[in-house]
């Protein structure tokens, strides 16, 4: 058995099909346009963002919320999976009509029923979105700095990354730094490498969501090994949005043999047809990784997770 962690999911985007459809009978809404069978419909990043907010807005309370990460986590707990961080967005919060207290406070229960019920531990990554802007990411930092929760332990930026300049959010990262947050970004997804050097340069985060673009510069890929700048690279997700042509070309063995830190995760696992054992499998398949390796890239996830000291030599006494 290959114990494993996630440390890049966005909560909303975890969603079953089947879960949204529940929620579709709950509050009598049609969902056929998004979901065909047991798998959800979208051909492009468009339609890929209309069945996502679409799914999304179909959780509405507190005790929605709470369904979605007990039912996420539960599932992973199923992988072997022992950790995870997922990403959550006040913004989004309040889109959907509830207040952000509420919002984390139902997620924050599912995750505890998630822990009492299979042992897995979790922790939520606030963001801000790009595409809201400075002043929007901004508001979401402050808002967390001023309203800590001991399940918060990350701040990033989600959205759309071909949005603004990375040092047009140094400010927000740093009210999201002076309270203790860790920080981790995404880049160098729909962007080349250099919105991974800017990210580095400008919001200096201890992780990059995704990152694989880096690979386009080596004098990038050979700053991120000697900084031990974790990637949170999701295979699946790069193969469904077209930022790879396919898993033999993915960078992700070459980031690794240039001694690039690498962690494996499933991003929006249902949209993409995937899962975190499926992204291990793939990574067993075609990077060649055996459960070795596998292994050692849960222990670089672990030692990355935005964790105390003691929880994380307890996460670290599971591996074995």
């Amino acid at each position: 058995m290959v114990v494993k962690a996630e440390l890049h999911c966005h909560i909303e985007g975890a969603a079953s099909p089947a879960l949204v459809e529940a929620q579709a009978e709950k509050y009598d809404a049609d969902v056929s346009a998004i979901i065909e069978g047991d798998s959800y419909v979208w051909s492009d990043f468009t339609s890929f963002l209309h069945a996502y907010d679409l799914a999304s807005r179909l959780f509405r309370d507190e005790d929605d919320y709470a369904l979605l990460a007990e039912t996420y986590l539960a599932d992973l707990a199923s992988q072997d999976a022992i950790y995870s961080e997922f990403f959550i967005s006040t913004d989004h919060a309040i889109a959907a009509g509830l207040t952000p207290e509420a919002y984390i406070s139902g997620l924050a229960e599912g995750m505890r029923r998630a822990r009492e019920a299979t042992g897995i531990e979790s922790r939520m990554i606030a963001t801000g979105l790009r595409h809201e802007g400075p002043e929007g990411v901004e508001r979401a930092a402050r808002y967390i700095a001023a309203n800590p929760h001991p399940l918060i332990t990350g701040f990033g930026m989600a959205g759309d990354e071909r949005m603004h300049r990375p040092a047009d959010f140094a400010k927000a990262f740093e009210i999201a730094r002076d309270a203790g947050l860790a920080i981790t970004v995404h880049a160098g997804e729909l962007s080349g490498a250099e919105s991974v050097r800017g990210a580095l340069d400008h919001l200096k985060p201890a992780r990059i969501g995704h990152g694989v673009r880096a690979i386009e510069d080596p004098a990038l890929v050979e700053r991120l090994a000697s900084d031990g700048v974790v990637l949170e690279v999701c295979p699946g997700s790069n193969i469904s949005l077209g930022v790879c042509p396919s898993y033999a070309a993915h960078p992700f063995p070459k980031l690794r043999d240039a001694g690039v830190r690498v962690t494996l995760s499933s991003d929006d696992p249902p949209f993409f047809h995937t899962s975190l054992a499926q992204e291990y499998e793939t990574a067993r398949t075609w990077f060649g990784m055996d459960d070795e390796a596998l292994m050692e890239t849960t222990r670089t996830s672990i030692e990355a997770a935005f964790v105390d000291a003691q929880t994380r030599a307890r996460l670290l006494s599971r591996l074995g």
